[in-house]
């Protein structure tokens, strides 16, 4: 199991830790550092991360560990990255067996089943495999057409999921038959051109079979009939799945290529939509002085700086979008959805007013969604002196925690600086997609373990065994570890990768895999 120390994932600045957070501050001897590892012998460094790697054989490993292991030492930079597994999501209305599908499908009761709708309300994602092939299964929420309040957001999540899979099992209930909501589903999957298998459930015996012959009436071919709770025609269904399912996602991973997709996004009014319209060099889309006035996340590409982006503008994220309704509320879910389309987002901040709850929310949102950042400080032009030291001194405060994204200052609205936002972006970019080798990695952590060891805990120090890069977009590493690294020393390691490679505009994620010593 994979532990993420939280306090990295979060845009809480975390609190000050005496004993770590001023750990190695010495300008100097990162400096020193940065020279020997790049002094360091490539194929020395490699030879000695493969004996580090030689000796995990000791310890307690799981397959997944294997798997992220051999990955990494595949390929001369030291990664190489396995292929995105395919993704099949499971929609339905609501009760009619989907989490009782994904529990038969994986093998084990992992999704809550209760003999009530409604049970399951965030999608939710799972490993699973079938005939030596591995997929993500995706559970839903039950979609219902004129959804209110939370069951709306449901819905709109059940869309999402939709729309970021391969292929989708149907699930309708062959007691109930087609019912007017099941048709409202079937035209919004047929909306999404995603291959759809159609899933006749709770037929617990031969005598039931015959009632899946109306739901042909739906157009969505021929219908599956089986039972999730007894297992009953399982295994046929997934069959079929291997055959519709790609060998590897066409949509889990951004493809490479192409125009890169910029979210803009911010708080209602701040000058989304006059930046695009500024980028663009035209009207592209309505700018009003009325707060809300684009809803629905507008795609444009545009030439800056030489090179063609596709920008994307989205609606205002409001307060508490858990209490929203109406065309604001999914307003705001469509902007949820386009930020997990986009490689990078440009969050505007409005320099005019201070520093909300609201901008610290999104800035959360796109670290939680792990995408590269660029904060955009609009109106510039109309900053007056006193209100710029009142504005360094809340970035100091509040931002803090994103010391390392780029900062632009531009006017929207007379493209002032506007040229400077696409080297911010090139440089998020690139940081985002960046990788250390295995061999580098290793002995970076060995410097900085001998320099500064981990506390004793417990009449026991936590050592690190060996360290990993297993993926980018964005940086991700895992630490082997003989015991749990306090969170404080996790933030010195990530300070100092940074400090020694850059990874200026990306958010890193620096997880743990705890392993014991074999018995013998």
């Amino acid at each position: 199991m994979t532990e993420r120390d939280p306090e990295l994932a979060s845009s809480t600045p975390p609190e000050a830790d005496s004993e770590f957070d001023e750990l190695g501050n010495d300008e100097g001897a990162v400096e020193a550092l940065a020279e020997r590892l790049a002094d360091l012998d490539d194929e020395a460094a490699e030879n000695r991360a493969a004996s580090l790697r030689a000796g995990l054989s000791d310890y307690d490993l799981d397959d997944e560990d294997l798997e992220l292991l051999d990955a990494a030492s595949a390929g001369p930079d030291g990664i190489t990255y396995l292929p995105a597994l395919p993704v099949l999501a499971i929609v339905g209305r609501p009760n009619v067996g989907k989490s009782a599908l994904v529990n038969r499908i994986l093998g084990r009761r992992e999704a809550v089943v209760e003999d009530v709708p409604g049970v399951t309300r965030d999608r939710v994602s799972y490993k699973a495999e079938w005939l030596g092939r591995r997929f993500t299964l995706v559970d839903t929420g039950g979609w219902e057409p004129d959804a209110q309040g939370i069951n709306a957001s449901v819905a709109a999540q059940a869309e999402v999921a939709v729309d970021l899979a391969d292929a989708v099992l149907f699930v309708v209930d062959i007691n109930v038959g087609a019912t007017a909501t099941d048709e409202h589903v079937v035209r919004m999957l047929r909306a999404s051109h995603k291959p759809v298998i159609l899933v006749a459930n709770k037929s617990d015996d031969t005598v039931k079979d015959p009632l899946a012959a109306e739901l042909w009436s739906l157009g969505l071919g021929e219908p599956w009939p089986l039972s999730a709770l007894h297992g009953r025609g399982v295994a046929d269904l997934l069959d079929h799945v291997m055959e519709v399912l790609p060998e590897v996602s066409t949509v889990a991973k951004q493809e490479i290529g192409g125009p890169r997709r910029v979210a803009i996004l911010g708080r209602p009014n701040v000058g989304k939509s006059s930046l695009l319209n500024k980028a663009a060099g035209e009207e592209r889309v309505v700018v009003n002085e009325m707060a809300g006035t684009t809803r629905d996340p507008v795609d444009e590409q545009v030439e800056l700086g030489g090179r063609i982006w596709t920008f994307v503008d989205t609606a205002g994220i409001r307060k508490r979008v858990h209490l929203q309704q109406g065309a604001d509320f999914y307003a705001s879910l469509r902007t949820s959805a386009a930020l997990e389309k986009a490689e990078v987002a440009v969050v505007v901040l409005d320099v005019t007013q201070p520093i909300s709850v609201q901008d610290m929310r999104i800035i959360d949102l796109v670290l939680e969604s792990g995408r590269a950042l660029v904060v955009a400080y609009n109106k510039w032009d109309l900053l007056d002196d006193e209100r710029r030291r009142y504005l360094e001194r809340e970035i100091e405060q509040d931002l803090a925690h994103i010391t390392w994204a780029p900062r632009v200052n531009i006017s929207a609205r007379t493209g002032r600086h506007l040229e400077k936002l696409v080297p911010a972006l090139e440089l998020a970019l690139d940081s985002w997609d960046t990788r250390i080798p295995t061999g580098k990695l290793n002995a970076l952590i060995a410097e900085l373990t001998a320099e500064h060891p981990h506390p004793v805990r417990g009449g026991k120090q936590p050592r690190i065994l060996f360290g990993t890069q297993v993926s980018t977009r964005p940086p991700t590493f895992v630490l082997f570890t003989t015991g749990f690294l306090d969170p404080g020393y996790r933030r010195f390691i990530t300070r100092r990768l940074r400090e020694i490679y850059g990874f200026e505009g990306t958010p890193i994620n620096v997880n743990m895999r705890v392993r014991e010593k074999r018995k013998r």
